[in-house]
């Protein structure tokens, strides 16, 4: 009975062992979720908000640029037939005119594209804010240790993207 008693006492001691271990295996390993930059900022409504709010910032200015492509383009299929009845001068000087117009259409285009670019560029960043402020919500609010952005490959079942797109929609 004795003998009965230390193997039993035993048997607990080792059971006991292998639980504590199992308990300090199971926190060792972290709570992971993962975050679809690109499908969030498709899917959450401030992008489209975003998307339109810039269209009709930028629509005016990028109708100006457009009838001016058409009206240097005008002038060109212009020049191109009426050049052979001019003279060597008024050829030269069209010629300068319509060098000067694509001159200066070209700056007017590189100066909307840089201001557009910049403005996509805040808004984006407006965007990022809130999400990454969310994510962080999210991620004390579920007890998560770490919430990846960026991966090759991520198990469905860590992808908390749809979460954050609903969370975002919600947060004004």
């Amino acid at each position: 009975m004795k003998q009965y008693f230390s193997h039993g006492l035993m048997a607990l001691v080792v059971t006991g062992a292998a639980v504590l271990s199992a308990q300090a295996v199971a926190q060792d390993f972290a709570r992971i979720g993962f975050v679809n930059t690109d499908r969030m900022l498709r899917e959450a409504n401030s992008s489209r908000t975003a998307q339109t709010k810039l269209e009709q910032e930028f629509s005016r200015r990028e109708k100006e640029i457009d009838d001016a492509g058409s009206a240097l383009k005008t002038a060109s299929d212009r020049f191109e037939r009426e050049s052979t009845t001019m003279s060597e001068s008024q050829r030269q000087t069209r010629q300068r005119q319509l060098m000067d117009q694509d001159r200066e259409f070209q700056r007017k285009r590189r100066e909307f594209q840089e201001d557009l670019n910049s403005r996509k560029q805040e808004e984006l960043q407006q965007i990022l804010d809130r999400a990454n402020r969310i994510v962080k919500q999210v991620a004390e609010a579920e007890k998560y240790d770490v919430i990846l952005q960026e991966a090759v490959y991520v198990n469905p079942k860590l992808d908390i993207t749809d979460k954050v797109i609903k969370a975002l929609n919600g947060a004004k």
